[in-house]
């Protein structure tokens, strides 16, 4: 066994878990497999901000091979093994689509979301893009202010998601970059004064906008060295 050596100092980057997931699924889970690709599961999820994960992505995925090679020597069963566990009890859904490329299964939470982006899957109003089974929409690469939020802020709620997404498209990265570093320089690391500085922008223009700065203080008359001169006088 290698031991691992502790998270580094800093700020560390967190993947959320809903708390159902403790109360009514971890108590009836029996199977390590299953367990293992349920949390793989979670923190693609949540880490890129996707509703729909392809079975022939978590395939290809090192990190997750590489976890489930300590239980069993075929991943390919092992991942097929915990996801048609976790479909079975519920914990995510399933859906399979066939093209000139093949057959693609595709996996999403059971959430509200998750159900919703699986209906419009089948009904056709979103369309998926297969090369070569390994590569499915939306693009793995994160936007930058994904980033920005977690290298400046904290963790990503799927609600929070929707909303720097829309921010995205509604102001220039200038804008974004320069909203975060108000808010770190001013101490104010919260979604809602960056989201504020940002409308405040596109209401008022930038130029006529003076961020809070730090209060100015008056200098003294007298130096203190002066001052130290006048009390042994």
């Amino acid at each position: 066994m290698e031991k691992f050596d502790g998270f580094p100092t800093g700020e560390l980057k967190f993947t959320a878990v809903p708390d159902l997931f403790f109360a009514r699924l971890l108590p009836q889970i029996d199977s390590l497999v299953e367990l293992k690709v349920i949390l793989h599961f979670l923190w693609i999820h949540y880490r890129q901000a996707r509703q729909g994960i392809a079975k022939n992505e978590l395939l290809a995925d090192e990190t997750l091979a590489q976890s489930l090679a300590l239980l069993d020597d075929d991943i390919e069963q092992a991942i097929t093994l915990g996801l048609n566990q976790a479909e079975a009890r519920g914990m995510l859904l399933h859906v399979q689509l066939e093209n000139e490329d093949g057959r693609h299964d595709l996996y999403f939470l059971n959430s509200e979301r998750g159900r919703l982006a699986r209906a419009k899957i089948l009904e056709g109003e979103l369309g998926v893009v297969a090369v070569s089974g390994l590569e499915v929409a939306p693009p793995t690469k994160r936007s930058n202010i994904f980033e920005l939020y977690e290298d400046n802020i904290g963790l990503i709620s799927p609600i929070l998601a929707d909303e720097l997404k829309d921010a995205e498209n509604t102001y220039s990265l200038e804008w974004i970059e320069d909203a975060f570093k108000i808010a770190v320089e001013n101490n104010v690391r919260k979604w809602s004064y960056i989201r504020a500085i940002l409308e405040r922008w596109a209401t008022s223009g930038r130029e006529p906008v003076k961020e809070q700065q730090p209060e100015t203080v008056s200098k003294a008359w007298y130096t203190e060295e002066e001052f130290k001169q006048l009390i042994q006088h």
